[in-house]
């Protein structure tokens, strides 16, 4: 998993509540067994016209917002069924972070298994950042993991809160496997002298 230590990005905006799963990788894109290559799936539907073609008026693909890192939405982000596909195709797309005023559980807690950095903001905080991405193209924000805290070049700064532990794997980017690993030498001494060599 790819550290999370500071970043600077453009940022895009979704002004829409309760975006859930399904929209943020449709069904008909599960059927992949490894984890890479869903980025192109992302939004699927709402990115793509009915034949395929992009649709010109979708938020990431506006002109403003092409290569965004970092994502704003409004409350309850990442709704509906529990697929870990979703923070794939985030994260796969390019996007480290999504800001938002609340995410749903699943979704929350799979980001920080998959190297992206959901962000809680207040309401208000969140409306002067889609404010401020009106007002600006393109419009940038830097996200501090190891302050916590998010800035742009206009005045805006917001701190936010991450779990301690889930702010160690993210800066180090240390998956379940990576936090294994890091014990390695305990347990192949284990191993040896329980089973032999």
């Amino acid at each position: 998993m790819q550290p999370f230590q500071q970043l600077t990005g453009v940022v895009a905006t979704m002004d829409r509540a309760n975006v859930d799963t399904d929209q943020i990788i449709p069904k008909q894109f599960l059927k992949r067994i490894e984890r890479s290559g869903f980025g192109q799936y992302l939004f699927y539907d709402w990115r793509s016209n009915p034949d395929g073609t992009p649709n010109p008026a979708f938020e990431l693909n506006l002109p403003r917002n092409q290569g965004a890192k970092i994502l704003v939405a409004r409350r309850n982000f990442g709704s509906g069924s529990s697929r870990e596909h979703a923070v794939w195709a985030i994260e796969d797309f390019g996007i480290r972070s999504v800001i938002a005023p609340s995410f749903a559980d699943i979704f929350y807690n799979n980001c920080f298994k998959n190297g992206v950095l959901p962000i809680v903001l207040r309401e208000d905080q969140v409306e002067a950042l889609f404010q401020h991405h009106a007002n600006h193209e393109p419009y940038h924000l830097t996200i501090d993991l190891q302050t916590c805290t998010v800035t742009d070049s206009h005045g805006f700064r917001a701190s936010f809160e991450v779990e301690p532990f889930r702010r160690h794997c993210l800066l180090h980017g240390l998956d379940d496997i990576g936090l294994t690993l890091e014990h390695v030498e305990k347990i192949t001494a284990y191993e040896q002298s329980r089973f032999g060599e």
